[in-house]
């Protein structure tokens, strides 16, 4: 990794920037100019992949390795990051996903997912706002329209993501004016968990717009909130209208027939 930049351009963390989504986010803030810090814990092969076919496109990247479930590991990370150069802005795109209902869920397994989903995120936005330095940074945090259109399954997991969407607000106006606070919420983007390609062919059309959402959609809208200085403090849905369609389940439980009955004709 190299110890310092070679040109003041803005610098962005990713985190889970290794695959899927992450990988997106990454592409578009490589592309826009963007320093981009591609923060990975088990993907390092994907993460180094990604960064040297970026680097042959021109852009700007850097694979880091970093533990965020503990503060003392994201203490070393932000110190390391901001050490080469100020950093503009962070994308808290890292989650964990584990099923679990509000009768079964494992104190553990929840905890872990708390930690990931919601704690990290706000800790990594408040050292952002407290760097050495007066310009000023951008901090996004991924949710899921599941924050907007309530179901029961992966319970631990969505009050997770329901306590960091109101976070949103709630930290742009405690670390204001030094920090902006943005967030966006995909809809189904790829397959989850045990999820069947088939069952999310199905799935992935289950929205107002009758079709898959684009992970580069998502990835252009965070950009766009990092780059727009009078955004603060609002979250963005890009799901083609996932969370206007109520479902009992989550998606990928329910049958074809459900989604016909509840699907606009």
């Amino acid at each position: 990794m190299n110890a310092q930049l070679s040109s003041p351009a803005r610098a962005v963390l990713v985190t889970g920037g290794a695959r899927r989504l992450g990988a997106a986010l990454c592409e578009a803030f490589a592309r826009a100019g963007w320093h981009v810090w591609c923060q990975y814990r088990a993907s390092g092969d994907e993460a180094r992949a990604l960064a040297h076919r970026l680097r042959g496109e021109g852009a700007s990247i850097e694979a880091v390795e970093a533990d965020i479930t503990t503060a003392a590991g994201r203490r070393a990370l932000m110190a390391q990051l901001t050490a080469a150069a100020p950093l503009t802005c962070v994308v808290n795109n890292a989650s964990a996903f584990e099923p679990d209902t509000g009768a079964d869920f494992d104190e553990e397994a929840a905890l872990r997912q708390i930690g990931v989903n919601l704690i990290a995120p706000l800790d990594l936005a408040r050292q952002l706002a407290a760097q050495p330095g007066t310009h000023e940074c951008c901090a996004i945090h991924v949710l899921d329209q599941k924050v907007y259109n309530l179901n029961p399954d992966y319970f631990s997991y969505t009050v997770s993501k329901l306590a960091l969407e109101r976070a949103v607000a709630l930290q742009a106006q405690s670390l204001a004016p030094r920090l902006r606070v943005a967030g966006v919420a995909p809809g189904i983007l790829y397959p989850s968990g045990p999820q069947a390609e088939g069952n999310f062919a199905i799935a992935a059309h289950a929205n107002l717009l009758r079709r898959p959402i684009d992970p580069v959609d998502v990835a252009a809208t965070c950009l766009f909130l990092a780059q727009t200085p009078s955004l603060t403090g609002t979250t963005v849905c890009v799901d083609n209208g996932q969370h206007l369609v109520p479902l009992p389940r989550d998606i990928m439980f329910v049958t074809d027939e459900l989604l016909k009955r509840h699907l606009p004709s």
